[in-house]
């Protein structure tokens, strides 16, 4: 018997759990923004009938509100968000142990056991939809396949509310014909050097050269070919085992722009820090920083780099994250927000050292040092020491220390 894998995709969540909660907003465009105030004035999630006057994901409130005059904003409410996709996995878990989260609206489930109990894989895609409407009040979208990547694409096909099958015996018919976008882990630039060399469908990555792909996207050009050929082998994960985090990173939107190096520097040392201690707590280290750029137009741009040691230490952060920026930025607008990432993530136990003008000692001390500045801040506050760079009142100007950072995550879904 193959495998049975489904995709469970609470349709427009944020935007349907405010029209559950306040029934008013039933039967008018909405969306849900972060706020205006704090700069954070861009859409998070629209309704069915926002989509329809064309209101996207990442709209500034005023494009929006342009596109839809009737538009219903509102802000919000994370703790509502997190209650909701926790009853629908108390749902999922009914049905299968092997539930494996994919964000806060996203899960896969693996029931190749389940069949014998709740029929076949349709009829059980059909119950867990139906059971999230009449116990939640919230619709999701179902994709069915032989494995994760298929599962994902089939519920991406039919939306909202609906359940969409892609079998083994004939996924060619239906997957090959569709843009290669639509296929899980092929972001901008990846989608560029395919198009740039012909490769526009999804049938198109299948039957190119591997070694060809190799050769220009590395392994995960390797990877994407396996897909396409439904060939992906990834285990859904269970319920309870503890899944190691893929990146760390923090974004911030400044109150003010920023219109010089100098400011900007200020503010990856700020964000450094931060991915620095929590990469501590997790005791992971990085073996790539990726930074993201916002600039006052609303156009976001993502830049990385390999480390030449794995580190998880802001010292190495920072300077990666200035190269960054500096190798790449034009400066033809000012910066709106900055975000700062680590990425290809290795417990610290299999940091090695790589490059023998690496002083063992030199890093040893470096290691006591930041690990001792981290403690201080855990025991008496992240403000008993810092650098002097980020007291200044230049800087206090345009960081308020008080507005949250949000986890930066530059992987896009």
């Amino acid at each position: 018997m193959g495998r049975v894998i489904l995709h469970c995709d609470l349709n427009n969540f944020y935007a349907s759990v405010e029209c559950r909660d306040y029934p008013h907003l039933n039967g008018n465009p909405v969306a849900v923004c972060g706020k205006q105030e704090d700069r954070h004035g861009i859409v998070l999630a629209k309704n069915e009938l926002a989509k329809q006057y064309g209101v996207k994901t990442g709209d500034p409130v005023f494009r929006a509100q342009k596109k839809c005059p009737d538009l219903v904003v509102t802000l919000p409410h994370y703790d509502r968000y997190l209650y909701f996709s926790n009853l629908a996995k108390k749902i999922y878990s009914s049905y299968t142990d092997q539930i494996e989260p994919f964000g806060i609206d996203e899960c896969w489930l693996d029931v190749t056991g389940s069949q014998r109990l709740f029929g076949t894989p349709y009829e059980i895609a059909e119950k867990i939809r139906n059971q999230l409407y009449s116990q939640l009040g919230l619709t999701i979208s179902v994709g069915v396949s032989f494995n994760k990547v298929f599962a994902k694409l089939a519920s991406d096909l039919k939306k909202p509310n609906a359940t969409t099958v892609i079998a083994e015996n004939n996924f060619q018919e239906i997957v090959w014909k569709l843009p290669v976008e639509w296929m899980l882990g092929i972001g901008h630039a990846t989608l560029k050097k395919l198009r740039s060399v012909g490769i526009v469908t999804i049938g198109d990555l299948a039957s190119s050269n591997p070694n060809y792909l190799y050769a220009m996207l590395g392994k995960n050009g390797s990877i994407l070919w396996q897909n396409a050929n439904g060939r992906d082998k990834s285990v859904v994960a269970f319920s309870n085992a503890s899944q190691p985090p893929k990146s760390i990173g923090n974004s911030i939107t400044c109150p003010k722009d920023l219109k010089n190096e100098e400011q900007v520097n200020k503010v990856l040392l700020y964000l450094s820090e931060k991915i620095s201690h929590r990469m501590y707590q997790e005791e992971m280290v990085a073996c790539g920083i990726r930074i993201m750029v916002k600039d006052d137009l609303f156009q976001s741009r993502q830049y990385q780099q390999n480390l030449e040691i794995p580190s998880r230490w802001v010292k190495d952060i920072y300077a990666a994250a200035v190269r960054l920026f500096k190798q790449h930025y034009k400066w033809k607008n000012s910066v709106r927000a900055l975000g700062v990432c680590g990425f290809l993530l290795l417990p610290n136990v299999q940091k090695a050292q790589v490059s023998f003008y690496t002083s063992v000692l030199k890093e040893q001390e470096q290691e006591r040092l930041e690990a001792g500045i981290i403690k201080l801040k855990d025991k008496y506050g992240k403000r008993i020491v810092t650098y002097g760079t980020l007291l200044t009142k230049d800087f206090t100007s345009y960081i308020d220390d008080r507005i949250n950072t949000t986890p930066y995550q530059p992987f896009q879904k």
